[in-house]
């Protein structure tokens, strides 16, 4: 008994025994039921083969009492050995019990069993009683049964010959009723009247030899040609549909009617029917001008979708229809029906194209791409019969969206035009005092801004051409060319370049057509809009179109993108430079008429700075302004170590000597040309009119070079008193006050200003100049 320990005792006797748990369930529990059972048919064969022999394992078969108690007397004191003892009492009354429950269970089951036994041998029995039973009854039944059969052998032989005897006489009968049949149905039920004739047919055949069943065949034979008769003459009715006109071919071909006669019959009345299908597909069109000038045609009578679901019920359904019957009736003779359905397919391509034609505006494009969908998918039918039309329905459809993209790539240019003008229209609007417009900055970020939105919406309607629901997507039509040349070069780069073009338009435009010119803000705003394009927008425009319309490895060629980037730096070199010369040759125009305007030799003393040298001034700190909100500052040629204490403002009145320029030298007494001479064989040589860069201060110096360059031509021309080279002298030190800061490099304001004064030295009769402090003095009043 001490082989059935469970966990608990061990837990609470030897808590440190390996041997003392071995056969415990865990937790504390008591051993499971089976534990005996197992016992009693000791273990499996592979776990005998796998568990080595341990004469300690208390529930293994190699245990040993003697070994165990020595190895526990061993480990254990004596306090583990006496709960060991008690929990062993415990365990074994408990196991007493589980047994005399598990006996007094199987005990109630074992008579249960022997019940059961025992009443089963009772029931067999009887059963084997009751088969013998039956089966003499089946014996019997069957003796009777074979006696009956025997008895009526003969009257089943006579019945069968009366019954074949009675079926001929109904089949004579009923060929002899076949004409009334005939001629009660050819005229209410010819379909049924056929099917009746078709079956005697054979029959009156083999048995015509015999002059009753002739009589019957050449009866029905003349009911079958009036049948025939009616049947031609309702082929020729104009009102036929598609329906009765197929049934009716079909009957006169089942009344052996020949069938080249009836298949020219059939094309003719279903090219009748088809015609006037077209017809009303041709009266819902504008009637075509014969003049052939060009007028606006009425809006439509339906939608382009609805025009093609009338068009490919009406017409491709009968098409279809009518072309699958002629073959199914008259085999694989397709000689005339390919000719007969081109040409009208033909037709109905053109009333379509006549109809997509209407489409002027852009409309809803996903209600046009709906309906080439439906034509295209309609049309497979038709093109089984038609295999050359496929390329002629493909070509509609391909036409049908280039139309759709050649229309966007115009309203993209109307769009594009109408931002322009309300740019110009907020450049030119008057301000109330007080209150401000919008900015350069924020008139170019709205006008970007619309163009691109403009062109991403206008990229998704075009997308809609290339869904995966649509089914004309799949042609490599749509898979190559579309997305090259129709969408990426022939409205995305096409609308770039034309952009381009219309920017400079504004440069050369004007003076080609007469038109007034372009104010200059709007020229520098194209200017920076271009460069942007350059700078990002084209690669950004042109990634996206990559995108949405993926292109063909062995596709057509595309416009690479700084092919498009060149154009766009090139028309924004071209709008900037014009942009300097308008706006120097304004300046300029003050200078000249200042000069041409005022007598030079009768001129009184100067006090003063001329008030136009102020206006010069004024004027290139609005451009330097307008400039700067566009473009950033650009680098100027590194200045003397005190130029950084000469920021100051133009309209100061501060008299300190830091606001001259810091290489400016007071003019020394211009005395000899020569020495104007040699002066400019040893100074860096000025550009007037070349390229500018895309900086504020690149800008300024061009137009401050063409205003002085202009000043120096003027003077150069007039003949001077010595007060007037006196008020030259006074209004170059003016400028070179203010001006220095707007250019580049101040050498090139000191070098223009030096050669006016010289010349206007050398254009004096009196060459007197006035005293340097007493110059400094009227400017800084001034």
């Amino acid at each position: 008994m001490a082989a059935v320990t469970t966990g608990s005792g061990a837990g609470s006797g030897a808590a440190g025994s390996p041997e003392a748990t071995g056969g415990s369930t865990g937790g504390g529990g008591w051993r499971r039921p089976h534990g005996p059972l197992q016992r009693y048919y000791g273990p499996s064969t592979a776990e005998a083969a796998e568990a080595p022999p341990d004469p300690t394992d208390i529930n293994g078969p190699h245990f040993d009492p003697e070994v165990f108690m020595n190895k526990v007397r061993s480990e254990c004191p004596l306090g583990q050995l006496l709960a060991r003892e008690a929990a062993l009492g415990r365990e074994i009354r408990a196991l007493d019990s589980d047994m005399q429950t598990l006996l007094y269970e199987n005990y109630n089951k074992f008579i249960s069993a022997t019940d059961t036994i025992r009443k089963m041998k009772v029931d067999f029995r009887h059963m084997e009683a009751e088969m013998d039973d039956l089966a003499a009854n089946m014996a019997a039944i069957s003796a009777s049964s074979a006696r009956v059969s025997a008895a009526l052998q003969d009257r089943h032989r006579r019945g069968a010959q009366l019954a074949g005897v009675q079926a001929l006489l109904r089949k004579l009968q009923a060929l002899v009723e076949v004409p009334g049949r005939l001629r009660r149905w050819a005229g209410t039920e010819p379909a049924r009247a056929l099917r009746c004739h078709a079956r005697a047919r054979a029959v009156l055949r083999h048995y015509r030899h015999l002059p009753s069943f002739r009589a019957i065949e050449d009866e029905s034979h003349a009911i079958m040609a009036d049948l025939a008769q009616r049947l031609r003459t309702r082929l020729r009715e104009e009102t036929l549909d598609p329906k009765e006109l197929i049934e009716c071919v079909e009957m006169l071909l089942q009344l052996e009617e020949p069938a080249e006669e009836l298949s020219e019959e059939f094309l003719s009345q279903a090219g009748a029917r088809l015609e006037a299908e077209l017809a009303a597909l041709e009266a819902e069109l504008p009637a075509a001008d014969p003049s052939g000038t060009a007028t606006t045609p009425p809006p439509p009578a339906s939608d382009i979708l609805d025009f093609v679901d009338r068009g490919s019920s009406a017409f491709v359904g009968t098409l279809c229809q009518l072309a699958g019957s002629y073959r199914a009736l008259f085999g694989g003779d397709t000689g005339r029906l390919e000719p007969f359905a081109a040409a009208l397919a033909t037709r109905y391509f053109a009333l379509l194209e006549r109809r997509l034609a209407l489409e002027r505006g852009l409309g809803d494009t996903s209600l046009l791409v709906r309906a080439l969908d439906r034509f295209h998918r309609r049309l497979r039918a038709l093109l089984e019969l038609l295999p050359a039309g496929a390329d002629a329905a493909a070509a509609l459809v391909a036409r049908a969206a280039r139309e759709r993209v050649d229309r966007y790539l115009r309203a993209l240019q109307t769009f594009f035009l109408g931002c322009l003008g309300d740019v110009r229209q907020a450049l030119a609007a008057p301000r109330p005092p007080g209150k401000e417009g919008p900015g350069l900055p924020e008139l170019l970020a709205q006008l970007a801004a619309s163009v691109l939105g403009q062109l991403k919406a206008v990229l998704a309607y075009v997308q809609l051409f290339t869904a995966r629901d649509i089914a004309f997507a799949s042609l490599p039509y749509f898979k190559g060319e579309f997305c090259v040349t129709a969408v990426r070069e022939g409205l995305v780069v096409a609308f770039v370049r034309w952009l381009c073009r219309t920017a400079r338009g504004f440069v050369d435009g004007p003076a080609e057509r007469g038109a007034p010119a372009a104010p200059p803000a709007l020229l520098l705003l194209l200017a920076r809009l271009c460069l942007d394009y350059e700078n990002s927008t084209i690669s950004y425009i042109l990634t996206l179109t990559d995108e949405q319309f993926p292109p063909q490895d062995s596709g057509p060629a595309v416009t690479p993108g700084p092919a498009l980037c060149a154009e766009a730096r090139a028309a924004a070199q071209r709008l900037l430079d014009h942009y300097v010369q308008v706006q120097g040759a304004a300046v300029a125009q003050m200078l000249r008429k200042s000069v041409e305007t005022r007598d030079w030799l009768g001129t009184v003393e100067p006090r003063n700075v001329r008030a136009v040298m102020k206006r010069v001034v004024e004027d290139i700190t609005a451009i330097d302004v307008q400039v700067g909100q566009l473009f950033e500052e650009g680098v100027r040629r590194a200045q003397s170590s005190d130029s950084s204490r000469r920021a100051f403002s133009v309209y100061s009145s501060s008299r300190a000597p830091g606001r001259y320029a810091p290489s400016y030298t007071p003019s020394a007494p211009m005395d000899t040309h020569l020495l104007s001479n040699i002066q400019k064989l040893f100074s860096e040589r000025i550009d007037i009119f070349s390229p500018v860069e895309f900086n504020k201060v690149s800008v300024l110096t061009g137009i401050i070079k063409i205003s002085l360059k202009t000043l120096l031509e003027c003077v150069r021309l007039r003949t001077l008193g010595r007060f007037g080279l006196q008020q030259v002298q006074v209004d170059g030190h003016y400028l070179q006050l203010y001006l220095w800061r707007f250019a580049s490099d101040e050498r090139v304001v000191q070098g223009l200003l030096d050669e006016v004064a010289a010349s206007a030295a050398h254009r004096c009769l009196d060459p007197v100049p006035m005293e340097h402090s007493v110059v400094e003095l009227i400017c800084e009043r001034g």
